[in-house]
């Protein structure tokens, strides 16, 4: 296990934190704090050791002057602030004279966040391009390092792989818990079932070889469904279509017909467009049908082989989650997870985000806050921010 903040000595010291605070806003307001909530432990311990708190979090992508004022950092300080109850000071620079005035007039328990690191990749891209000069002048601004972003893990960036080059480095709380709920996956208790929604199979296809050896049963749902279901030999419509996973498709039906569960039945409509669907057999599509959520039977399908579980991972939705006409499945499915015993793990991105709408997280075993380190950590790939962090 990785040396984490409770393993190095912070008190009074400088500590850069790593936060991923890569949050939805929407018209200047932040839509889901949960990613700030989920840094608070982290934070909150390295106050009670009088640390002085330097904080960094990229927000988006900055390719243009325009991205630079829709992923401003200050809504965050703001939230961050009222969470903590505590005065943070935001400093509208990445690099410069105000940022190393406000750092060197810190105090114990004082709080500077810093604008978002991706401001630096207006030229050059030397943030997420890891710019070791950059890495080690933000380096110069701190004494201790701490990677509290899981979300970025599998990212080479200049604030996280680059600045643990030059500090004595460890892990927060988050990553610490994110690493200790996903390795359990690896020796869960049985049966272990997966759900796997979202748009496209050659996303996943790294995640379905690692862990199909080691499953029971997966059920497969969302746009993916319709590339296996075709697979099979369905005329699936105008829904969506990973025409270059096809093969892989045909080859993991083949090799594991009786571990993989596809949709029986969906909700279509004849446009991509959030109004009433139709239910369909999926025996029955026609041409101009689009299917965007799983239906009734399949969830009851997908009931059936949960009932028993004792451990469950699942990454994506079932249907198109962000219209209201097409949740129904993905939200009965994870209400049913919260009435079960099994150990659920919600593996990052944006079933995370259904579950929060469906108001059920807090029922759940373990809420994954990476999208793609995720996934990378599940498929057996080594994650890179993680390269410079010495084990305990």
């Amino acid at each position: 296990m990785k040396k984490t903040v409770k393993d190095i000595n912070i008190n009074s010291k400088k500590v850069i934190i790593r936060c991923d605070f890569n949050v939805p806003i929407k018209d200047g307001k932040i839509t889901d704090d949960t990613r700030i909530v989920k840094s608070l432990p982290t934070i909150k311990y390295c106050l009670e050791h009088n640390a002085k708190l330097i904080l960094m979090s990229h927000l988006g992508r900055v390719k243009t002057e325009e991205d630079k004022t829709k992923n401003d950092l200050s809504v965050v300080a703001t939230r961050l602030s009222e969470l903590l109850e505590k005065h943070v000071t935001f400093v509208n620079a990445t690099r410069g004279e105000e940022l190393e005035e406000a750092i060197s007039n810190m105090k114990d328990k004082d709080i500077v966040l810093i604008q978002n690191t991706r401001y630096e990749d207006l030229e050059g891209k030397k943030e997420s391009g890891c710019d070791m000069e950059l890495a080690k002048y933000w380096a110069s601004l701190g004494e201790v390092f701490v990677n509290d972003a899981f979300g970025t893990l599998h990212r080479a960036h200049a604030s996280n792989v680059g600045i643990s080059t030059y500090l004595p480095s460890c892990v927060g709380l988050l990553v610490e818990q994110e690493l200790n709920a996903l390795s359990y996956l690896f020796n869960p208790d049985r049966p272990f079932i997966i759900i796997l929604g979202g748009a496209k199979v050659s996303d996943k296809i790294g995640l379905i070889e690692n862990l199909l050896p080691k499953c029971d049963k997966i059920l497969i749902g969302g746009g993916m469904a319709f590339t296996f279901l075709k697979a099979e030999g369905y005329n699936i419509g105008n829904s969506l279509l990973d025409e270059e996973a096809l093969s892989f498709c045909k080859k993991i039906l083949k090799e594991n017909e009786d571990k993989i569960i596809l949709p029986v039945d969906v909700v279509c409509n004849d446009e991509y467009i959030d109004t009433k669907g139709t239910i369909k057999d999926i025996t029955e599509l026609t041409d101009n049908d689009m299917g965007l959520d799983i239906g009734p039977n399949t969830v009851n399908i997908f009931k059936n082989n949960l009932a028993s579980a004792k451990t469950i991972m699942w990454n994506g939705p079932l249907g198109v989650y962000e219209f209201k006409n097409y949740v129904k499945g993905t939200n009965d499915v994870l209400t049913y997870l919260t009435e079960i015993n099994a150990k659920t793990v919600l593996g990052g991105g944006d079933i995370v985000a259904a579950a929060s709408a469906c108001n059920v997280e807090d029922k759940l075993y373990h809420i994954s806050t990476g999208g793609g380190a995720t996934l990378e950590y599940l498929e057996g790939k080594e994650l890179k921010g993680l390269k410079n962090i010495p084990e305990k």
